[in-house]
């Protein structure tokens, strides 16, 4: 029985693991595209500045047509913030879900192990025919399936 709850957990938290994985691969592929949109963001905001620039010594009849590239500049930049916060939001939450995961996988294999401490105590305590390691067995078990039932229950 031991073996099979070990096996369960031992393969619960090899799920966890690699769904640790996948969330962290997804968060980074978030932030680089994040990092484009904010680099984009500015080349916007230096084009901007140019049209600014370019619009004081302009003479009257063109600035307005720099006023009106100035303006457009603004409204885009604001779109692509918004995006790349947006993006950087989703990959901050992707990155706690990595968290969260790899926190779970360590109980999975913290009681994983402590099942298999118990598996050993019971072969030697049948080796050894000796009670007090029969008593460890059982409490090794009963501390492996709490640890495993933290690990269900995340916390």
């Amino acid at each position: 029985m031991t073996r099979t709850i070990g096996a369960l957990f031992g393969y619960m938290g090899g799920a966890t693991q690699a769904d640790a994985g996948l969330f962290t691969n997804n968060a980074v592929m978030k932030k680089t595209a994040a990092s484009d949109q904010w680099n984009f963001f500015q080349a916007k905001r230096a084009k901007q500045s140019l049209a600014e620039f370019a619009k004081d010594p302009a003479p009257e009849a063109k600035k307005p047509a720099y006023q009106s590239k100035v303006d457009r500049y603004e409204k885009e930049k604001a779109e692509i913030k918004s995006g790349a916060e947006k993006l950087d939001l989703e990959s901050t939450q992707r990155e706690a879900r990595s968290d969260e995961q790899m926190h779970q996988h360590h109980r999975w294999a913290q009681s994983t192990t402590v099942l298999q401490v118990s598996i050993a105590l019971a072969a030697i305590a049948l080796l050894t025919r000796k009670k007090w390691l029969k008593y460890g067995m059982f409490t090794a078990g009963a501390v492996g399936v709490m640890i495993g039932s933290l690990a269900a229950l995340h916390i």
